[in-house]
């Protein structure tokens, strides 16, 4: 992949937390937004497992966003399909 920008250009709800996305460079997407979404402790983003709470995003500049920014993503994690990366530990010599 070049160092161009890349912008959402479609964002189409599917079932079960999961959104088909497109990108201006014809790639696409569906992303399952569950696991994250579970996964979270932090009840600001638990409050978007409300279907219709999850339901109201929008593409805005190019990107995926809920609310006011209250929940969005890099736009890298999503073209890859990627929101969750494994937990990495540092340990102490």
């Amino acid at each position: 992949m070049s160092n161009q920008i890349i912008n959402i250009v479609s964002a189409v709800e599917m079932s079960n937390y999961r959104i088909n996305l497109t990108f201006d460079d014809g790639t696409q997407q569906c992303v399952d937004f569950k696991p994250f979404l579970t996964n979270s402790l932090h009840p600001d983003i638990r409050a978007y497992l409300d279907p219709q709470c999850f339901s109201t995003f929008r593409i805005e500049y190019g990107e995926l966003i809920w609310g006011d920014y209250d929940l969005c993503f890099p736009i890298m994690d999503l073209y890859c399909n990627q929101l969750e990366k494994p937990a990495t530990f540092e340990t102490a010599a």
